[in-house]
């Protein structure tokens, strides 16, 4: 493996983040992050060179979850450690959010990292990738 040299660059004045995955099913991945994790539909594509896809965020942030489906199934793969960690506002923020979890029936599963053991709560999406519900820490 290469070795990589520390650079010397300068900084962009504006970077926007996109974190983009492929789905077997966009309508259940929607609701999950919608109806569950609290995100907002930013946006969607239809036959796009063959993908549908849908934008998830929060208007006016410059970060955003990008999903897609195709007629090709994904193939990929996480472990324990991948993780999309979503922070709340308040202990009460934290409680309503894990109510919604456990309303549709979806039970926290332990964590590999303790951490989130003691700091939040960790819950599989419908393709099996692990997100952490968390609260703010000061």
């Amino acid at each position: 493996m290469p070795t990589l040299e520390p650079l010397l660059i300068q900084p962009f004045s504006h970077m926007q983040l996109r974190v983009a995955r492929h789905t077997n099913d966009l309508k259940i991945i929607i609701a999950f992050y919608t109806e569950l994790v609290g995100l907002q539909n930013l946006g969607s594509f239809s036959d796009h060179d063959g993908y549908n896809g849908v934008f998830l965020g929060y208007e006016n942030k410059d970060w955003h979850l990008e999903f897609t489906e195709s007629s090709e199934p994904p193939s990929h793969s996480s472990d324990e450690d991948d993780l999309l960690v979503f922070y709340t506002d308040s202990d009460e923020e934290f409680n309503k959010s894990i109510a919604r979890f456990e309303e549709k029936g979806l039970k926290a599963i332990p964590a590999k990292n303790p951490y989130w053991n003691l700091h939040g709560k960790q819950f599989l999406d419908p393709d099996g990738f692990a997100i952490i519900i968390t609260k703010k820490r000061s």
